[in-house]
């Protein structure tokens, strides 16, 4: 299965994710576009622009396209689409439909990471929480709504509580 784990920042991704593969051992990990772009010497804005959010999710779509079963995505395309929404009124997201499609259509499995209320994950001040919440907002619509149309053949798994309630549902979704 190829499995990716979306939510805006501080949801609690990258703990679920390196929970998850220490209990499917055979499976990679793929890092998020963001880290991928930087450890391959692209630099990013201060706060990131849309272009590099553009940058992320085309690299998004190459991790996906590029990648094996039995992997596990930090992220994926709609992520980047939901940051590019939060951050421009006027940012098109049916411009990259097609391509985003092509991608998410080789995915098993999107595991959604909501924001909780209250928060589980402490957020460090030097975070735009505006932009989080949008960002939120924006994946669900993206994920839970698919505003896009486009999750027909892809499952779609809505996660919330602790790790151990986090992958116990994760478990049960995939009847291991």
């Amino acid at each position: 299965m190829r499995i990716a784990v979306s939510g805006t920042h501080f949801s609690g991704k990258s703990t679920l994710i390196a929970s998850l593969l220490e209990w499917l051992s055979n499976y990679t990990g793929v890092d998020e576009p963001y880290f991928l772009l930087e450890q391959e010497g692209y630099e990013f804005s201060h706060p990131p622009l849309l272009e590099d959010f553009e940058k992320q999710l085309k690299r998004s779509i190459s991790a996906i396209n590029e990648s094996q079963k039995d992997t596990i995505f930090d992220r994926c395309p709609l992520d980047c689409l939901a940051y590019m929404l939060a951050l421009s009124k006027n940012f098109d997201e049916k411009l990259w439909a097609e391509q985003v499609e092509v991608a998410i259509e080789r995915l098993d499995l999107i595991i959604f990471l909501p924001i909780e209320y209250c928060d589980r994950i402490i957020v460090p001040p030097s975070q735009n929480l505006k932009l989080r919440a949008k960002v939120d907002e924006k994946l669900a619509e993206l994920i839970l709504d698919d505003s896009l149309g486009i999750l027909e053949n892809t499952d779609v798994l809505e996660v919330t509580g602790g790790l151990e309630d986090r992958v116990k549902t994760i478990k049960e979704k995939l009847s291991i």
